[in-house]
């Protein structure tokens, strides 16, 4: 993994950043399609099927109401700073209003991404699998 990651950095020469400089909304929407490409990645691998079949088991993963469910499922094991992070995910306004959502699982969501782009960003990529396997489990 981490070969890949080095490699998918030199040839697109992105650099290390200060995810900390980054506000809540940036890292919710980074770490909404890093989320996205491992649920993917973890629906592909239980089989081939067909693509709707496919997007339907993602979306019981992705939906805003799911990533609630999860972020209930890790809160106890976060640290403060990883709290933090959900928190300001959380409580950003993003301007915009889930037509197919719960307000409440889509702030909860959007903190939970806002979590995952963070760790994303400063290289924690075993954390991320760490809190996303509690999560589906």
């Amino acid at each position: 993994m981490q070969d890949f990651i080095d490699y998918f950095k030199d040839s697109l020469d992105i650099k290390d950043v200060n995810p900390k400089q980054y506000s809540p909304l940036v890292l919710a929407y980074i770490g909404d399609s890093v989320y996205d490409l491992i649920i993917k990645s973890k629906v592909i691998a239980e089989g081939n099927s067909p693509v709707n079949r496919l997007h339907k088991k993602t979306s019981n993963y992705v939906k805003a109401s799911a990533q609630a469910k999860m972020f209930r499922e890790i809160e106890d094991i976060l640290t403060e700073e990883e709290f933090n992070i959900y928190k300001r995910g959380r409580n950003a306004k993003s301007g915009t209003v889930p037509k197919n959502a719960d307000l409440i699982d889509y702030r909860v969501a959007t903190g939970f991404e806002a979590l995952i782009g963070f760790l994303y960003l400063d290289n924690r990529f075993k954390r991320i699998i760490e809190l996303i396997v509690r999560g589906v489990k």
